[in-house]
């Protein structure tokens, strides 16, 4: 096999694999709509750097690091959507258990 299509191959699957592990982590806050665990400065940063990076990236050849971090920006730019979209919810809350507040969320 040659080294190129190795590398392709590599990094393929790997991209597979963190889009994979963190669709789990976003379909949760889309359903629980439970964001608090996040730092709002943390997304805001990841985003801008996301935007940096595609500066980078836009010198590379289309490859599986496209497919990567296409799927990075967009889960990241959700987040921050339903972050900010959601933030009220939890604080208008009554302070109670996270099993009192899952519950009514049922």
């Amino acid at each position: 096999m040659e080294v190129q299509t190795l590398q392709i191959f590599a990094g393929s699957i790997s991209s597979m694999l963190f889009i994979t592990g963190n669709i789990p982590m976003l379909l949760k806050a889309y359903r629980t709509k439970d964001l608090r665990s996040y730092s709002l400065s943390n997304i805001v940063l990841v985003n801008i750097g996301n935007l940096l990076y595609w500066v980078y990236l836009s010198s590379l050849p289309l490859g599986p690091i496209w497919l990567l971090h296409s799927f990075y920006t967009l889960s990241m730019a959700l987040l921050l959507l339903w972050y900010l979209q959601y933030k009220k919810k939890f604080h208008a809350r009554k302070p109670g258990t996270a099993r009192e507040n899952d519950a009514q969320d049922r």
